[in-house]
């Protein structure tokens, strides 16, 4: 058994790698599925769609690798983060769609919470602020607002759990209500110091215990697949929410290491250590990773929309075909004109924490076109990762500014990781694994099971492709993020 099958379940799409003993990639499926917006400001996913592609693309992936089930050692997953799900215990089934992390219908809880002076115990037990962004105000919402749900959930009836803990009670027949540290850091009603659900918090929300899963380290055993879903039992040794999947699959475990990762939003996360280091500057504290029982943390910062700007070009806009067009559409772009887009499209996140705000654009003249749209929005990804390693500096002296690593599907863009190198004004490192995110849950499943190494090994292994640096002059640099701040605080003031 000598192959690992990664589940890395995605805001748009969930795939299913595999990945043989050397680490690397022999075989990936993947699909797409619907978004659901009822109302403006809300993303809903059908819990029966995150489970049958991921059921569906974990057969096809070992379909693809030419291999049987049993020569698989071991699953790992790596999920959306903060995503909300709540199900009957006995039925299995849904009481709800799963509220999205990019979901803003409980901002207005959030005001009330902040108002009554809740905030700063929040955020001192979970290193997270009162946004929308997180679970708890999520499963607040499906309680009060699902008829019978929370006379239900008083009684034992119902569980709660992000993507993980849904993924293994649907891999598992029901048998597992677990989850990991780092996923369980992200509903806001976890104390990241303490290391256990905080009873204040879930009492304030209303949240009843039992609903709760077992927390975990990142590699444990978190059970067994049922044997008529791959043809036979296969252990589930492995699981980290993306982004702190994505940290570990960038080997970034020394305090200072720092990655950042481009999906649909953008995430940077920056190794702190193992002492909590709390913010002044409304980034996230959580926890990187965490195995015998001791968790290393970081400071985060999240941007929600990344690679999302580059599908709005394509689906809003329709000014694209693919992806990949944006970067020889962002080349032709007039280079005396300066459109900053603002893609506040569902708010704002770190460090503005804006969720009524919505997106702008500035500084269009009557020539301006898809060229300087594409390439407007290839830069708002920059400037927002400035944003965050500008909090994370004021933050914590071990900020240094040095080498940020990248992975996801926007680094694969040269022009893109060319401006954010200027932008920066630092080294950009791409791996030459962009798979980070499922390599990272791979290698957590992998070195349990005793397949791959442990992580100072896996550390040495870690390889450059490209390293990207920075061309801008500075007083250039100074006088495009100014701008851009201008325009960030006129977007805010609407």
């Amino acid at each position: 058994m000598k192959y690992i099958l990664a589940i890395d379940q995605g805001t748009t799409s969930s795939r299913a790698i595999v990945f043989d003993e050397d680490m690397s990639v022999r075989a990936v499926a993947q699909e797409e599925f619907p978004q659901h917006y009822p109302k403006s400001g809300w993303v809903e996913h059908d819990p029966s769609d995150l489970w049958s592609t991921t059921a569906s693309t974990c057969r096809g992936a070992i379909e693809k690798a030419r291999i049987s089930a049993a020569e698989i050692a071991a699953i790992g997953i790596t999920n959306q983060r903060e995503t909300t799900l709540v199900w009957d215990r006995e039925t299995g089934e849904p009481v709800h769609n799963a509220i999205v992390w990019q979901d803003r219908r409980t901002a207005p809880l959030c005001e009330e919470l902040r108002a009554a002076g809740h905030e700063k115990m929040v955020t001192e037990k979970t290193g997270l602020l009162l946004d929308p962004y997180f679970s708890g105000t999520k499963l607040k919402w499906i309680l009060d607002n699902v008829e019978g749900a929370r006379e239900k959930a008083v009684s034992g009836k119902l569980l709660f759990g992000t993507v993980d803990t849904f993924l293994v009670w649907k891999l598992t027949g029901g048998k597992r209500h677990v989850t990991d540290a780092t996923n369980a850091a992200r509903t806001l009603l976890y104390d990241i110091r303490k290391g256990r659900w905080s009873t204040t918090i879930c009492d304030l929300l209303g949240v009843p215990a039992s609903m709760l899963p077992e927390v975990l380290d990142c590699a444990a055993e978190f059970g067994q697949t049922r044997a008529d879903l791959f043809g036979r039992e296969i252990p589930v040794l492995g699981m980290a929410g993306d982004q702190q999947a994505a940290t570990i699959g960038q080997a970034c475990f020394k305090p200072g290491m720092m990655k950042s990762t481009y999906g649909t939003g953008c995430f940077a996360l920056l190794n702190t250590g193992s002492e909590p280091v709390m913010s002044r500057n409304r980034l996230l504290t959580t926890i990187a990773y965490q195995f015998d029982g001791k968790p290393t943390y970081a400071i985060e910062g999240s941007i929600f929309i990344a690679g999302a700007v580059v599908q709005w070009l394509r689906d809003g806009l329709k000014i694209i075909r693919e992806a990949k067009d944006t970067q020889p559409l962002a080349l032709q772009a007039d280079e005396h004109q300066n459109v900053i887009l603002v893609p506040a499209f569902t708010g704002l996140g770190a460090p503005y924490w804006n969720a009524e705000c919505r997106g702008a654009i500035y500084g269009l003249t009557r020539n301006s076109g898809p060229a300087e749209f594409a390439k407007a929005a290839l830069e708002s990804v920059g400037f927002q990762t400035r944003d965050l390693l500008e909090a994370m500096k004021a933050d914590w002296e071990g900020a240094s500014g040095g080498v940020l690593r990248v992975d996801g599907g926007m680094s694969a863009s040269d022009w893109a990781m060319q401006f954010l190198s200027d932008i920066i004004g630092a080294p950009v490192d791409r791996p030459g694994v962009l798979e980070t995110t499922a390599l990272g849950a791979a290698w957590l499943a992998g070195m349990k099971a005793g397949v791959y190494p442990q992580m100072d090994e896996f550390s040495e292994r870690w390889a450059l492709e490209r390293r990207f640096e920075p061309s801008m002059d500075d007083a250039i640099r100074d006088t495009r993020y100014a701008a851009w701040k201008k325009a960030v605080q006129a977007t805010m003031s609407v």
